[in-house]
């Protein structure tokens, strides 16, 4: 009979272990989720300011290119007006050079002749004046043509910088999620183990109370081992096991690392049955809450550091038995205790 009860324990000890396992897979699942999420957010923030630098190097080389093309229409303009005036000047040599032929035919050129002559030269020079002044225009239309060559080259520079600056923020970004995944990894395997710790020490200690179960990742306390009916003060049987409760949370404390964020979760749960008129509780809510809350305080004197405690109260809401039969209410008017990471 006893090895049959020793096999019972163990295959019941099977379950727990089996919840610890399954609710590790969740945590971890959800902390990376997490953190792929973070990642998509500081990726698209990154990469949204990079395209706002993007879009205005190409309006600025956009505009650039709209005054390019604008400059070299001038400058095309110029070199037709350039072609006339040679065109112009080329007619004038002609001229020149037929009024000399005259000239040296006889030297009894009329008056008329000689006065076309100097009309001629008047409008040879002004034309040589007019063409310039084209080329002086070509000369500074070349220089800004050169000058804005040199900016669009210096912009496109500055476009490469910028996009390999964007590449090493994405490799950056990409690294960092990589060491969150490693270090999230590493405290929530870390907090398993303490978790898992701490509930085997707890369940050699209360393995024999029929008032005390493991229901998954926490222990639950039947209300009727810490208290009287409609009563929030601990009873002395209460205290004592609570005591065996606060021993292995200080030795556990001293083991788990300070840069693991955990806490002691104290839950209060009432049955459906409504306090009575003499209690000094207005209602299931404030008796489940202030039960919860009388936990935490004589775990405190015991020497738990109360940043590792909390409280909550949930009144009937939260039954794990359903019915109104005294077995079920039973059930429901409890106290859980689990471990857990802030």
């Amino acid at each position: 009979m006893a090895l049959s009860r020793s096999r019972r324990h163990r295959s019941m000890d099977f379950w727990p272990g089996f919840v610890d396992a399954l609710s590790t897979l969740l945590l971890t699942i959800m902390f990376l989720l997490t953190v792929f999420v973070l990642g998509q957010f500081l990726l698209s923030r990154e990469i949204s300011g990079k395209d706002v630098v993007l879009n205005q190097l190409h309006s600025q080389i956009n505009e650039l290119t709209r005054l390019l093309a604008l400059e070299r229409s001038n400058d095309q303009d110029t070199e037709d007006q350039i072609n006339d005036l040679r065109a112009s000047l080329e007619q004038a040599q002609q001229d020149k050079s037929r009024l000399r032929q005259l000239l040296d035919q006889g030297s009894g050129a009329s008056a008329s002749a000689k006065a076309r002559i100097t009309d001629l030269k008047g409008s040879l020079s002004d034309q040589q004046q007019v063409s310039q002044r084209a080329l002086s225009q070509v000369d500074l239309l070349n220089q800004q043509i050169s000058a804005l060559r040199s900016q669009i080259s210096a912009l496109e520079d500055a476009l490469d910088v910028s996009e390999k600056k964007q590449d090493a923020s994405k490799a950056k970004i990409a690294d960092l999620g990589k060491r969150l995944n490693v270090a999230l990894a590493r405290r929530v395997q870390e907090l398993n183990r303490y978790r898992s710790d701490f509930f085997g020490r707890l369940r050699e200690i209360l393995a024999d109370r029929q008032n005390i179960r493991v229901v998954g990742d926490r222990f639950v306390f039947q209300s009727e081992v810490l208290f009287g009916s409609g009563a929030s003060d601990i009873s002395d049987r209460g205290k004592t096991e609570l005591a065996k409760l606060a021993d292995v949370l200080k030795k556990i404390t001293g083991e788990i690392p300070s840069d693991i964020n955990w806490i002691l979760e104290v839950d209060g749960f009432t049955d459906d049955v409504p306090v009575s008129a003499s209690s000094q509780y207005a209602n299931n809510w404030e008796l489940s809450t202030a039960r919860a809350t009388a936990v935490v305080e004589y775990l405190i004197s015991q020497g738990v550091q109360p940043n590792r405690l909390a409280a909550a109260g949930f009144g009937e809401y939260q039954p794990i038995a359903e019915g109104d039969t005294k077995e079920a209410r039973a059930q429901n008017r409890r106290i859980e205790i689990k471990l857990t990471d802030r």
